[in-house]
């Protein structure tokens, strides 16, 4: 890294930053970079050059080389197909850029590994976009859990896809955001996994054991209603995030009664309802924040590689047990069997 980079990176001077890959959540992350006063976009990249010309011209940055755009910046986003994140990121770290990562880390494990090892020797910052974790939502959930003894924990994430078009599989597409989530929530790894899912990788959803937690995760894009929703089940209180609301409920002392009605007998449940506060805002603009302060200040990133490998380590072990052969309906092996983690 240079003696510019660490300067900047060392001080209250904007850090200069960049984006490879500009679809559209590339694009996301050149928008709130430009709005960002900590930082200065000083450019873009991607393979389709008249698509780099538009966002760059939007944004009021330059569409340039990857080379070029690594001499100019202190952070860059990857936000390529996971197939070239390893070379990609790979190539940004040996440059001696802070890098954020899309959602999964990598291809594999074993490279997610390489990767994380390389920015720890050279001493980079490698977030990986596991974006929900920076929902405010999400974030109050955090702050109440360890005051609660958490029985179960059930997350959905249903609707159809932008456009009608499904670009991949549901599982790490989609399950891997809250696979995440309940991770970071409970702070444990699981120690098993069963699942089930359609054949066309559309519709999967999974049972993860943790210690004395059971987690249920579902994903879909068959399911023609947008649900974006997190159940907390524990002895004090049944805790409800609404993502896409960014909304928090707190369901305490239900009381179920029979009552007397004209004669007749009629069945009531009430509860006290809390609605703790939750401070709004973009999630992907609290993600940026949080990456740029880790690489000015060289602190930890709020999702590290190793939590991109730990959860990349869970949405393979689903994808195997969901989307495996199943040319017989009858066979054992096709219906996910529970396998240790």
């Amino acid at each position: 890294m240079s003696t510019d980079r660490v300067a900047a990176a060392t001080t209250d001077e904007q850090l200069r930053a960049g984006v490879v890959g500009v679809g559209s959540m590339g694009e996301n992350h050149a928008r709130v970079y430009a709005e960002l006063p900590s930082v200065d976009l000083v450019g873009i990249t991607d393979h389709d050059n008249d698509i780099a010309d538009r966002v760059a011209a939007a944004y009021d940055t330059e569409a340039v080389s990857l080379d070029t755009l690594l001499e100019r910046c202190d952070v860059v986003t990857v936000a390529v197909p996971t197939h070239a994140h390893y070379e990609t990121v790979s190539t940004c770290l040996e440059a001696g850029v802070h890098v954020l990562v899309e959602k999964p880390i990598a291809e594999t494990v074993q490279q997610a590994r390489e990767l994380a090892e390389q920015a720890h020797d050279a001493g980079l910052v490698l977030q990986v976009g596991h974006i929900e974790r920076f929902n405010p939502a999400v974030q109050t959930v955090a702050e109440l859990i360890d005051d609660l003894d958490v029985i179960s924990v059930a997350a959905e994430r249903l609707g159809p896809p932008v456009d009608r078009v499904a670009p991949g599989n549901v599982i790490y597409d989609l399950m891997v955001h809250d696979v995440d989530v309940v991770g970071a929530i409970l702070d444990e790894r699981p120690h098993s996994v069963a699942a089930m899912g359609t054949d066309d990788g559309q519709y999967a959803t999974a049972t993860i054991e943790y210690n004395d937690v059971v987690a249920t995760v579902t994903a879909s894009r068959v399911t023609q209603k947008k649900v974006r929703r997190l159940t907390v089940t524990a002895r004090e209180c049944l805790v409800e995030v609404d993502y896409l609301e960014q909304s928090v409920l707190i369901h305490r002392d239900s009381y179920p009664e029979y009552l007397a009605d004209d004669g007749q007998s009629r069945y009531r449940h009430e509860s006290v309802v809390e609605r703790p506060r939750v401070d709004t805002g973009e999630p992907l603009r609290n993600e940026l924040e949080s990456f740029v302060e880790a690489a000015r200040t060289g602190s930890d990133p709020e999702v590290t590689a190793e939590d991109g490998i730990e959860a990349l380590k869970t949405v393979q072990l689903i994808d195997r047990l969901a989307m495996g052969p199943s040319d017989d309906a009858d066979d054992e092996s096709s219906r996910g069997p529970e396998v240790e983690v």
